[in-house]
């Protein structure tokens, strides 16, 4: 029976990670003066590229770590540790300046770098998806979900990028700020979670 409670955590985590909302300004400033056709194919790529691959260490990320001698509680507090960090640089602004560095000087077809690798599958959320194929322990349908969970998520950021100019002026540089920060502080929330469930897995901490 999969828990209905974990796939919301697990769209959650790979949400506020991803950041689709906060990544979209960022978008139209990498395809400023695109054509419309341009833009929407430049779009599609990078989300099909990033999917591609979120998938590939949603599939052989833990297989990794085991060639490595890398344990999964540890893996957790190291993933825990990241996300924090990304919370952090979420909460005062330094994500958001950054990219906006990034997006000063982009390149003539910005699909697979920045915007894939490492904006949209980026070191935070590689971690997240593989602690959360970790925590369904090689069930194959939890596994399928969690896989549908990131590509739910690929797809939002897909749909926001094909109406950035639209939304970025609907919400606004002062609204895209606040969802920043709510973002945030989720995400801090969520990293702390993931360092107790990897001491626990050590048995450092108790449920």
């Amino acid at each position: 029976m999969i828990d209905t409670a974990f796939l919301i955590s697990a769209f959650a985590t790979l949400f506020v990670v991803i950041d689709p909302i906060g990544m979209t300004p960022i978008f139209v400033a990498l395809t400023q003066g695109m054509s419309p056709a341009k833009r929407r194919a430049v779009a599609v790529r990078s989300c099909l590229i990033a999917a591609a691959v979120l998938l590939l260490f949603a599939l052989s990320g833990e297989a990794v770590l085991g060639f490595l001698g890398i344990s999964m509680p540890a893996f957790r507090i190291a993933g825990g540790l990241l996300l924090f960090l990304t919370a952090l640089e979420m909460l005062f602004e330094f994500r958001t300046k950054r990219r906006q560095g990034r997006s000063e000087d982009p390149a003539d077809d910005p699909s697979v770098f920045p915007l894939a690798i490492p904006l949209i599958a980026g070191p935070g959320a590689i971690a997240s998806i593989i602690l959360l194929m970790g925590d369904v322990q090689g069930d194959i349908l939890a596994s399928a979900l969690v896989v549908a969970v990131m590509v739910s998520v690929v797809a939002v950021v897909a749909a926001l990028f094909l109406l950035g100019g639209f939304l970025e002026r609907l919400i606004g540089q002062t609204g895209i700020v606040v969802l920043t920060r709510l973002f945030g502080m989720l995400l801090a929330a969520l990293a702390v979670q993931f360092v107790l469930d990897g001491l626990r897995g050590f048995g450092l901490a108790s449920g």
